[in-house]
């Protein structure tokens, strides 16, 4: 049986529980090796990953992004839904609610963007989230009577500290609803290597300045944890909607000169 849905688990996301007979594999890529649990759910085989490990000790900036993305690939997945716990800069999008990314922008430093070491690779980021994909997550937070956002956009920080109040009053005025760590360059390198790729958000806080409170990380696992049914609900009623066809253009090879 195929594995052509993987699900990589982001901060509060690290047991692959919702999965039936699950098995450790160690995957070697040019990048590093990558441990993914296999699992199955309602006759689909599943690639789980935790972003940051299973003990959360890999900080953002420090992540194996090519790493991952290109393990999952050589597994043989074609469709992944990537969880993040974001902050937020948009009131309209407060603690608790999911936003199904659309766009992003990128406010990393030090961290590799392209598989592609001879040759340049021009890749076209019009859409960055599959639409496709984005749109089963639509359908599934309404029947699951889900508050959620059907689009957002990213700002991804460098990390692993949180944003000064300046910051996310910038971020705010350049059109940014969301503040987080990790979905640059995980987004690109998986258009890259031409496979879909969505991001499920969920707000666990609002950004410093908007925030009455000083931000913590166990402001962001709380808010998670208080969720995590309603994630993996949502996460496996996803699996289940997606089928291996598909008409965007993720999948279309990226020019290399």
């Amino acid at each position: 049986m195929t594995i052509s849905i993987g699900i990589i688990g982001g901060s509060g996301v690290y047991d692959p529980s919702i999965l039936d007979e699950v098995e450790e594999r160690e995957v070697g890529t040019q990048w590093g090796a990558v441990k993914v649990k296999i699992g199955s759910y309602k006759g689909k085989k599943i690639a789980f990953m935790a972003r940051h490990g299973e003990d959360h000790s890999v900080p953002p900036h420090l992540v194996n992004y090519r790493a991952n993305i290109m393990a999952l690939k050589q597994l043989g997945v074609k469709s992944i839904f990537a969880t993040a716990a974001v902050g937020s800069l948009n009131k309209g999008m407060q603690p608790g609610d999911f936003v199904f990314i659309d766009q992003f922008i990128d406010f990393t430093k030090s961290r590799p963007q392209t598989f592609v070491e001879d040759g340049v690779v021009h890749l076209d980021l019009t859409e960055p989230y599959c639409p496709e994909l984005r749109a089963i997550l639509g359908k599934c937070a309404r029947k699951l009577d889900l508050s959620y956002h059907a689009r957002g956009n990213y700002v991804c920080a460098e990390g692993p500290r949180f944003e000064t109040p300046a910051e996310v009053r910038m971020f705010a005025k350049l059109g940014g609803d969301l503040a987080g760590m990790t979905s640059v360059p995980e987004v690109i390198l998986a258009r890259e290597a031409q496979m879909c790729y969505a991001a499920i958000a969920m707000v666990t806080n609002f950004g410093a300045g908007i925030s009455a409170n000083k931000l913590s990380h166990q402001e962001v696992l709380d808010i998670m944890n208080e969720n995590v049914e309603k994630l993996r609900s949502l996460i496996m009623l996803a699996v289940e909607s997606t089928g291996d066809e598909r008409a965007c253009q993720c999948q279309e090879p990226p020019e290399i000169l």
